[in-house]
């Protein structure tokens, strides 16, 4: 193989290299979302929450799911989530509850608290 064809291929390999490793660093974002409890769907674990004049499902995670009924509809909760592309819900990673009653005022990632 020439000198310029293992450098072309070196440096494609590079290219694909650095392009996958930003996109999925992008899609793997955390974001923070403060928004008022709109509707809890337990069948599809997952609520629909209002930000920015956008109405969407964000996915709850195994261990939120016990917990997740505690949340107060219309009380405004600030999610963090995990952002994983166009194709997958919002992921919850914590919440904590601003206005409203529960007795899950902030979930941790692995278990709720009162206060």
């Amino acid at each position: 193989m020439s000198i310029q064809r293992r450098f072309f291929s070196y440096g494609l390999s590079f290219v694909l290299y650095v392009t996958v490793s930003t996109t999925a660093a992008v899609f793997a974002e955390d974001r923070s979302f403060y928004s008022p409890v709109i509707y809890i769907d337990k069948e599809q674990n997952q609520i629909l929450i209002s930000t920015s004049g956008k109405v969407f499902y964000i996915e709850v995670p195994e261990a939120a799911r016990p917990h997740m009924e505690k949340l107060p509809l219309s009380g405004l909760v600030d999610f963090v989530v995990e952002m994983r592309g166009e194709d997958q819900r919002p992921l919850i990673k914590t919440w904590k509850v601003k206005s409203g009653e529960s007795t899950c005022m902030y979930f941790n990632g692995t278990e709720c608290k009162s206060q």
